[in-house]
């Protein structure tokens, strides 16, 4: 199992790893070692995640996710496959981890009181006084 919040547990054979090769530049090195790791997890029908998790999950995964609902990762900037493989394990955390948590309450609308429009346009006209009297004398008449 893999802790990644105290809520939720991955089983580990819900999370598919993969070495692929890296794309780009590197010569030799690049075309003959799989270095790049592709994670697959699958949102839709994973049984750890509870409904709301899935639901934010897969709005944060956007173009990530398959139209079958698997999340797909790729890791390929470091040159060691382990590195690239906690990477892309990494990423999949903070997503859900992102995913679990609440949106924040709905914005309460609130007007601004009598007191504070007074305040606010007796701060504009004496700002606008100190700025008139930088002018040139006798232009502001």
């Amino acid at each position: 199992m893999i802790e990644v919040t105290p809520d939720i547990l991955l089983a580990d054979d819900e999370v598919v790893v993969r070495a692929v090769r890296a794309s780009g530049p590197g010569g030799q090195h690049v075309n003959k070692v799989s270095t790049a790791i592709e994670l697959r997890f699958d949102v839709a029908g994973s049984p750890s995640l509870p409904e709301p998790v899935r639901a934010r999950l897969t709005r944060l995964a956007g173009s990530r996710l398959t139209l079958e609902g698997v999340l797909v990762l790729v890791a390929q900037a470091r040159r060691s496959q382990e590195m690239n493989r906690q990477e892309a394990f990494e990423r999949l955390f903070t997503l859900i981890r992102k995913a679990a948590e609440p949106p924040p309450p709905p914005r309460k609308k609130t007007r601004p009181t009598y007191a504070s429009k007074l305040r606010r346009l007796d701060g504009k006209t004496k700002r606008g006084g100190v700025k008139a009297l930088r002018g040139k004398p006798g232009l502001g008449d």
